[in-house]
């Protein structure tokens, strides 16, 4: 299965007590880093794909922060697939990309992207992008997108996967802080949206 997520901002400090921009409240980056790490794996596991739209962590640019880095995510079920994002430096993903590991099936561990990539399901394209992306209104195109945090953006073919994301209330139901999104949560979220601005 895909799994979708953005914005987990590991070791973080400045995020840990923010109500605001994110929707965070923490004693430190470590009780932060270990909900975020055990709602992912409650719902993932090693044969699921989860795309990452951005900010994975924020940490200085030296091997042993990367290192860190590197540790937390292998211990993430699944495969990742990073969009880079604007707190992702190239240097960590470099460093990443070097010590990336080999799962069953022969898949890597970690997969880069720049920019964005499309996926295709549910008769839908799907941009999947770390700014938020307009394109257009045509009803199959749709951009899963981060960076934005507690903010929407208010058009019904952008949906925010953020884990800090307000979109979520459109499950009407508990989530786990820190946990992605499934297809078919993103299926369902998507077409709540666009209800919700067909009643405005």
């Amino acid at each position: 299965m895909n799994y979708y997520t953005a914005d987990t901002h590991f070791f973080h400090k400045s995020l840990i007590h923010d109500r605001i921009f994110s929707n965070r409240d923490f004693l430190c980056v470590e009780e932060m880093n270990e909900q975020i790490m055990d709602a992912w794996n409650e719902v993932v596991c090693d044969q699921d794909t989860v795309y990452h739209l951005g900010d994975i962590a924020l940490v200085d640019g030296k091997t042993k922060a990367y290192e860190k880095v590197d540790q937390l995510l292998k211990s993430l079920n699944g495969q990742i697939v990073f969009v880079k994002g604007n707190h992702d430096s190239r240097a960590m993903f470099k460093y990443l990309e070097k010590h990336n590991a080999t799962l069953q099936n022969a898949r890597k561990k970690y997969l880069f992207n720049d920019v964005g990539l499309i996926l295709k399901f549910d008769k839908k394209q799907f941009f999947l992008t770390h700014y938020p992306l307009i394109v257009g209104n045509k009803g199959n195109r749709i951009n899963l997108h981060g960076h934005i945090h507690r903010s929407t953006v208010n058009l019904s073919t952008c949906l925010n996967v953020g884990i800090d994301s307000p979109e979520a209330d459109y499950l009407m139901g508990e989530r786990s802080f820190g946990q992605p999104f499934s297809e078919t949560e993103i299926l369902k979220m998507i077409k709540a949206k666009r209800d919700d601005f067909g009643k405005r």
